[in-house]
């Protein structure tokens, strides 16, 4: 009998639903995205975000089901995003799924959205040889797994012990290495989001112009949740870095570039350090933990010097989704509810959002 899933994602600024089978066959995953409407900011706003939620969750949670060609007694479940994410984006997805559970009698599961990144990996979209958990599975057990978590909000290596069951190996202790990007790309005027300019700007630059110094962390209260200083991050001095070449190099007094400032070259060296730091850490969580394969998942995976990097480092036991599926997406939601749902997993109406959920802890 087959499981079909129908997610709901609204943690930040993409509005998606999804309709997937057994956990892995994606019938449809449609995606409403806020990019142009929070790039004059350079970043999401949050109550504009909500908004656009509000706006666009109907119309697409309707076009997912009509894609899937499902109907409503066919779906075994429904998943939602509970966090982390915009408290206001989160309860935009929350009630949808809930009014849908009420109205259709079927069962609620709540979703850590980090979780999710991980079970993109999971997913068998068309035209993708597949992850190589699934190979992994034919020959048994693919646990231990490493998830290197990297997106606008989170930076993180968690270690998956088997399904619900994770461990918190390392993390940011200030910036996350996606809203580093964004930052960077702004102070350099080369828009948002900051990961696709900062990767293009780079193409024409010298990544070995400008050496950045790597960060100091120090296991403190504050960071003593993780069990080793070595896999913790930090880039806030990166982006510090970033803006003193500016000003140093014809930048004008506010620290803005100008026609002279060398902008592909600092944004290839900060690309080049940032990248540099995660793959070394990875690759250390990897080899003290004996892990099968390393999964990469949140949208800095799509960027193409941490994949040819980790590529060089790990071979064919890294492994990254294809690009649609790094960014935000009901999918990833569907396949990690799925995995719960075989769990026993159930929430009822009185399912909260949490913007500040953890995983691994």
């Amino acid at each position: 009998m087959v499981v079909r899933v129908l997610a709901i994602e609204t943690s930040c600024d993409e509005t998606a639903a999804a309709v997937v089978d057994d956990g892995a066959h994606i019938r449809s995953n449609v995606v409403a995205s806020q990019i142009d409407l929070h790039r004059r900011y350079g970043g999401v706003f949050p109550e504009l975000a909500s908004r656009a939620h509000l706006e666009a969750i109907a119309a697409v949670v309707d076009q997912a089901m009509r894609e899937a060609n499902a109907s409503w007694p066919s779906l075994s479940a429904v998943a939602v995003t509970k966090g982390p994410g915009l408290p206001g984006s989160l309860v935009v997805g929350v009630n949808m799924a809930k009014g849908i559970c009420l109205a259709r009698s079927l069962p609620l599961i709540g979703v850590n959205h980090l979780e999710g990144h991980i079970y993109a990996h999971w997913l068998q979209p068309s035209g993708w040889a597949g992850s190589i958990v699934r190979r992994l599975e034919a020959l048994g057990s693919p646990f231990p797994l490493l998830a290197l978590i990297v997106s606008g909000g989170h930076t993180e290596l968690v270690l998956m012990h088997d399904h619900g069951r994770h461990e918190l190996l390392g993390h940011t202790v200030d910036d996350a290495v996606g809203e580093a990007f964004d930052k960077v790309a702004r102070m350099l005027g080369l828009g948002y989001p900051g990961g696709p300019a900062i990767q293009q700007a780079a193409q024409a630059g010298d990544p070995h112009r400008f050496p950045f110094s790597r960060p100091r962390i120090s296991l403190s209260p504050k960071t003593a949740r993780v069990p080793h200083e070595a896999l913790l991050f930090s880039f806030s001095g990166a982006k510090t870095h970033a803006l003193h070449l500016i000003r140093e190099h014809h930048g004008d007094a506010n620290g803005k570039p100008t026609h002279r400032t060398p902008v592909n070259d600092i944004a290839a060296s900060f690309q080049e350090a940032v990248t540099n730091w995660l793959v070394e850490k990875t690759v250390l969580a990897a080899e003290m933990h004996k892990v099968k394969a390393v999964l990469v998942g949140g949208g800095v995976s799509a960027n193409q010097a941490l994949r040819q990097k980790l590529t060089a480092q790990l071979g064919a036991a890294v492994s990254f989704p294809p690009l649609e599926l790094c960014t935000d997406n009901a999918a990833m939601i569907a396949a990690a509810g799925y995995f719960a749902f075989m769990r026993g997993v159930r929430d009822d109406l009185s399912l909260d959002v949490a913007p500040d959920l953890k995983l691994g802890l």
